[in-house]
């Protein structure tokens, strides 16, 4: 599998495994913001598959399950730490017990906090790229998080460091540090955040691409007539932001575009799923997407988009005239 560098000395598959999906359960106040029940068992499993396949990037968060996603990434590496690379985040709080968050951090000291109780769930001594997860926070206060974390990077702790953000002025000030070496931001073929590519380009950092399938709907395997359990945040019950599912349906209108460019996509064999993840791969040379998994059917599906690289040029200009 085609890998690319992060930092200086990181190499990264061109994909990466989203483990948001394995968390399992765990609510903002009643909102749920999991996908439903999980077995662990089987997302370890899943994880194995995919490091065998050549996938060795693994993106997890501390408030993934309120912390059973990145227990469930820990035990799923054991024995392969040195030639997996993991990624988590920090910023928002969770309470594992509850199951619930509790609000965002309030000072430096939670940055540490936040950092050793997800080295105790991953069971590593380090990580190799810490993600602050408040896609917007104050500029100012911005510079002191991002020497936090460099003095992170020197006691060892973490390796690199960047930013979940859709906002290049909050992505500017974590570039200027020495360590910064890749940003994380919604990117898939219907949402186009050309100024982050953009930015990871001019900085020579990684785009790890969030929401690549559109939290499944770019898959093509829900209808008007799916249904999600009551726990999960693609169902009725979903937060407020939620945008590509609404009142538990697929988005009707996403759906009919999806449909206008379905022959494109799929042409020369291509799964749906897998000319999304090409669509990416074509936008840009540092686009690192993360589809989320819950099985090894799906991992396999996604690794192997890579077998058809990215979308020609040619194949790119029809996408983009049809959507326009």
């Amino acid at each position: 599998m085609e890998r690319i560098l992060l930092g200086k000395d990181l190499k990264i598959s061109r994909m990466g495994l989203g483990s948001w999906a394995i968390g399992g359960p765990w609510y903002e106040g009643d909102t749920p913001l999991g996908w439903g029940q999980v077995d662990d068992a089987q997302s370890i499993r899943s994880i194995h598959a995919a490091l065998d396949l050549g996938v060795n990037y693994i993106d997890t968060a501390n408030i993934y399950g309120a912390g059973h996603s990145e227990e469930v990434v820990g035990r799923a590496i054991q024995g392969r730490r040195a030639s997996v690379v993991v990624s988590t985040k920090f910023g928002i709080l969770c309470d594992p017990a509850s199951k619930r968050t509790t609000g965002n951090m309030r000072s430096i000291a939670d940055v540490h906090a936040s950092v050793e109780a997800s080295l105790r769930r991953l069971q590593t001594d380090y990580i190799d790229l810490l993600l602050f997860h408040l896609g917007s926070y104050p500029l100012d206060a911005a510079e002191e998080v991002r020497e936090a974390l460099e003095a992170l990077v020197q006691a060892g702790k973490i390796r690199y460091y960047g930013w979940s953000t859709e906002l290049p002025e909050c992505a500017e000030v974590f570039a200027k540090g020495e360590h910064c070496a890749a940003f994380m931001h919604i990117e898939n073929i219907f949402e186009d955040y050309a100024d982050m590519l953009a930015l990871c380009e001019a900085h020579d950092m990684v785009s790890i691409c969030r929401s690549p399938l559109c939290m499944g709907l770019l898959t093509g395997k829900y209808n008007q007539n799916s249904s999600f359990a009551k726990d999960d945040l693609r169902g009725k019950n979903a937060p407020a932001w939620m945008n590509y599912f609404i009142d538990g349906k697929p988005n009707a209108e996403m759906m009919r575009r999806l449909d206008s460019i379905r022959d494109v996509l799929t042409s020369g064999g291509r799964t749906l799923a897998q000319g999304c993840l090409a669509w990416l791969w074509a936008r840009s040379p540092k686009a690192v997407p993360v589809p989320g998994f819950r099985s090894i059917q799906q991992v396999q599906d996604n690794a192997g988009a890579m077998d058809f690289g990215p979308l020609t040029p040619e194949q790119m200009r029809q996408i983009a005239e049809i959507l326009a």
